[in-house]
């Protein structure tokens, strides 16, 4: 698992944990619908701090909370 999918699967989880949907999070977390569907379903894309830090805000939580978690215990470093 990368650290893309990783972030992906928090998110889900966070959305599934509140019982809200990912444009529920866009709308509370003042992003596009479309920039959280990009994290979550095509991977494709390397969030920023910067928008973890959205998500986070929207969701209430702290930068730590959010990457305490075992999905990023877990990871295996990247060589690029």
């Amino acid at each position: 698992m990368t650290m893309v999918d990783a972030i992906a699967k928090r998110i889900l989880n966070l959305c599934g944990e509140r019982g809200i949907t990912p444009n529920k999070l866009s709308t509370i977390s003042g992003m596009t619908q479309s920039t959280i569907n990009n994290i979550i379903n095509t991977g494709s894309k390397n969030p920023t701090v910067s928008t973890i830090k959205k998500i986070c805000d929207g969701l209430e939580i702290t930068l730590s909370e959010f990457f305490d978690d075992e999905i990023f215990f877990r990871l295996e470093q990247e060589v690029k």
